[in-house]
């Protein structure tokens, strides 16, 4: 992790003194690809510095589950399920990453996946703003949307059975299209932790599900994990297919997450 770490800390720092404003990284992994780890280490580095620095994750801006079924009755069925762009609240986002640019207080955005909902207001943490640095860390953070003819065929039996008809993948592909353009292009730099493959991918995922299940007694059986991945999988791969040639850094990963030694 150090390897990640240590540069992407450095390559803030630079960014700041040059900038001699807040600086906004992007830092774009799949699932289970550690860069939650890898934000919250990376800021830790820079405090030691002292700058000061925040890690704020899209998760944590998903639509609270009653906004999310109001959508999944009007547009379509599948955006019930958190995960792909549209099931954010995109508006919030923006505002807390101008907020962080802005002299202040910010309380940040929390989301309980374990309750699949908005932490209350009271549970948000609060910082002075503003801050030198943020790691805004996501997995689809900085994605561009598909043309629309590689929505055509579906990637999966999700899409095939349950968006036979496209609608939801072009909805999808819409709002990452508009609104999460908008958003992304708040960015100073983005980076990329490449996963070797989305199969790798479900992999990664399958173990934090597993050890979940250890810890709490809770979580997912692999059936339904692979259900609920399915919802991620077309963008995923479109994200190793695209992503790597114009993200400012590109970290490629092996199978245990170690990066390469040439990156």
């Amino acid at each position: 992790m150090d390897r990640v770490c240590e540069p992407l800390a450095s390559r803030a720092a630079r960014l700041r003194q040059v900038k001699r404003k807040t600086v906004l990284i992007g830092l774009c992994g799949a699932q289970g690809s550690g860069k939650s780890t890898i934000a919250a280490a990376t800021v830790r580095l820079l405090r030691d510095r002292g700058l000061s620095a925040v890690a704020l994750s899209l998760d944590d801006f998903y639509l609270p589950k009653a906004a999310r079924e109001t959508l999944a009755a009007k547009v379509h069925p599948l955006l019930a399920t958190r995960g792909p762009p549209g099931t954010h609240d995109v508006a919030l986002a923006g505002a807390s990453l101008d907020q962080l640019r802005s002299a202040g207080r910010i309380a940040l955005p929390a989301f309980d996946k374990a309750a699949d909902n908005r932490k209350p207001r009271a549970q948000w943490e609060t910082v002075a703003t503003p801050v030198d640095v943020v790691i805004f860390e996501g997995w689809c953070v900085g994605a561009r949307a598909q043309g629309g003819s590689a929505l055509a065929e579906p990637v999966n039996d999700l899409e095939r059975d349950e968006d036979a008809q496209g609608r939801w993948r072009a909805y999808v592909n819409a709002q990452l299209d508009g609104p999460y353009q908008t958003l992304f292009e708040r960015l100073h730099e983005l980076v990329l932790l490449e996963a070797p493959s989305f199969e790798v991918v479900l992999a990664w995922r399958t173990e934090q599900e597993r050890k979940l299940r250890e810890r709490t007694g809770g979580g997912m059986s692999d059936a339904e994990l692979a259900r609920f991945i399915a919802h991620y999988e077309r963008l995923t791969r479109w994200i190793l297919t695209e992503m790597p040639g114009r993200a400012n850094w590109t970290v490629r990963l092996d199978a245990d997450r170690n990066p390469h030694p040439d990156d």
